[in-house]
């Protein structure tokens, strides 16, 4: 049976990138992301690749918008198999330039984005009794360093939101799969989030030298998708082979 799989922060980088893979097993997609345009073209390059997607435009700092993603979702598919928990930004800067716009943007989108999709899917998902969440962390969800206080606070919640999932599902047996994907120096337009001159251009040396497309990203994805459903990888650090950190 094809997997109707949801994905916030679908329209680039790893969210578009698991869109095509998955398409290729002939998945079910339902597409939200802020950037209608992309949308649409993504649409067109599942469906050339033999899968099936409709969109939504979709801020996942808005419950209502990820609500009605997810209903999207029931309404065309009839259920949801995977929620992709991807959308995510990366603001770097020192706690003294107290950049507060920043901080709330990475809380609202990186937290507040990750529960608003579990909130959304998880009935469903409890009703059908199957489904995965994957959520997006990173290796900063693992370490903190200077200029990072804030993403990496946001990565190491939804770390800790997942656990905690993970075994509310487990003891409710709901059949309900959870799974963090933590990457490290991978080639998307987080970068551009990245409003500090100095961190940007020394995030971009960074991942110049290191960066992997996010593809590799996408097909660890897919193998954790692809497990049978009585087992599930809990967490999966990926990282460049020659990055040290």
């Amino acid at each position: 049976m094809s997997k109707v799989i949801v994905i916030t922060g679908a329209s680039s980088g790893i969210g578009k990138e698991t869109a095509l893979i998955m398409a290729k097993d002939g998945a079910k997609l339902v597409l939200g992301a802020r950037r209608e345009n992309l949308l649409q073209e993504l649409v067109k390059e599942v469906e050339a690749l033999g899968g099936e997607a409709v969109y939504a435009v979709t801020d996942v700092t808005k419950a209502d918008q990820v609500e009605a993603l997810a209903k999207l979702a029931v309404d065309k598919f009839s259920r949801i198999d995977v929620w992709l928990n991807n959308a995510g930004i990366m603001p770097q800067s020192l706690l003294k330039q107290k950049k507060i716009e920043d901080w709330d943007a990475m809380i609202d989108i990186n937290i507040k984005g990750t529960l608003y999709g579990i909130g959304a899917a998880l009935p469903y998902m409890e009703e059908q009794k199957a489904g995965q969440f994957i959520n997006i962390s990173s290796v900063a969800g693992h370490t903190a360093r200077t200029g990072s206080a804030v993403y990496s606070a946001t990565k190491w919640a939804v770390r800790a939101i997942s656990e905690s999932l993970r075994e509310e599902v487990a003891q409710d047996g709901s059949n309900i799969r959870v799974t963090v994907i933590s990457p490290g120096a991978i080639n998307t337009e987080l970068l551009s989030s990245v409003t500090d001159k100095e961190f940007q251009s020394n995030f971009e040396d960074f991942y110049k030298a290191y960066g992997i497309s996010a593809d590799r990203v996408a097909l660890t994805i897919k193998q954790a998708i692809d497990l049978p459903e009585d087992a599930t990888w809990n967490e999966v650090i990926i990282r460049p082979t020659k990055q040290a950190m």
